[in-house]
């Protein structure tokens, strides 16, 4: 019997196999700016279109960033001694866009199963008791790590950032200096990001650093918002070093803020393990491209927006037959 049981083979929302996988009738692809040849109209409806490069995800984390500074953030020029005060106050921001983001997320998709399995790449819902996650269970074992390791982490690097910054050893940016540079930051970031996070994701694939490390991750192949950041603390370190660039080159704090606020935003939408939500049949949210990393370990490594796993030999579009594109090692 065939594995691709097809439920309708002309079906819009994808096809079915016989274990439950639901898989999109379109591969996994990259955004338009990179293709060739360049189309202008196509790429200007991804930059500014809905949904598309800026709205909904980026802008919304923008906001988020923006909403931090002005209310949920100590006066940065208050912070020039390290004082549990302070310090405490970020923590509980953080716990709390983490409670709200991975923990709403999940409460929606995965407890009250707003779209049942529908458009779910893997049927399952994360219940079934596994030996290799602490507790027994995928979901406590997600949790657990995001809470006593990504977030004191994540903490620690604003932290940092902070301190620093209210002590003038940043350099700095505003928008009265450069309107031009300032916007264009936003942009550089997606790209930053995109190009950081495969280096670091392709280096903790090396052998010793994959068993020791990057394992621990590996251990959701069916992910969900809360494994989008349940890592060995290392991981945590390297994949949040990226905002290490506004310690080098002048930007703002909303610079700074936006940057880390994606990185630890994002993978809660990433590791949803669903296609969607969607907004007149088109997906405001699709991890497809990266399910197929946790469901294949050697592909797409990257994200979606500089083809790097394209240009370097990693892509698999999720069509046909899966073959192994890297070693792990």
């Amino acid at each position: 019997m065939s594995l691709l049981a097809e439920v309708n083979p002309n079906d819009e929302y994808g096809t079915v196999d016989v274990r439950g996988n639901w898989t999109p009738p379109y591969p996994a692809k990259f955004a338009p700016l990179f293709q060739w040849p360049w189309r202008p109209l196509a790429i200007l409806k991804w930059l500014f279109g809905f949904p598309g490069l800026m709205w909904p995800f980026n802008t919304v984390v923008l906001l988020i960033a923006m909403a931090t500074l002005v209310f949920f953030q100590p006066p940065i020029e208050s912070c020039q001694t390290l004082a549990f005060g302070w310090i405490g106050l970020m923590l509980l921001r953080n716990l709390f866009i983490m409670l709200v983001v991975y923990g709403g997320l999940h409460l929606v998709y995965y407890r009250i199963r707003v779209s049942g399995a529908e458009r779910k790449y893997n049927p399952s819902f994360q219940e079934e008791p596994k030996r290799q996650f602490w507790f027994g269970k995928q979901t406590p074992d997600n949790v657990a790590r995001c809470l006593l390791f990504g977030l004191p982490i994540w903490t620690a690097y604003e932290v940092l950032y902070v301190w620093l910054a209210a002590n003038g050893k940043l350099p700095y940016l505003s928008f009265q200096q450069s309107p031009v540079g300032f916007v264009a930051w936003f942009f550089a970031i997606a790209f930053i990001r995109d190009i950081h996070f495969y280096f670091v994701h392709r280096l903790i694939h090396w052998k010793p650093l994959f068993k020791y490390v990057h394992s621990v991750h590996h251990l959701n192949p069916n992910p969900g918002p809360w494994s989008g950041v349940a890592m060995h603390p290392v991981e945590h370190l390297l994949y949040l070093s990226g905002t290490l660039i506004h310690f080098i080159i002048p930007s703002n704090p909303l610079h700074f803020f936006f940057h880390m606020q994606h990185l630890m935003i994002a993978p809660a939408t990433g590791h949803l393990g669903f296609e969607g939500p969607t907004l007149n049949n088109k997906p405001v949210n699709s991890d497809y491209f990266h399910y197929l990393h946790h469901k294949y370990v050697t592909c797409n490594f990257g994200g979606e927006l500089v083809p790097l796993d394209k240009w370097l030999g990693n892509y698999y579009d999720g069509m046909g037959a899966y073959r192994p594109a890297s070693r792990v090692d």
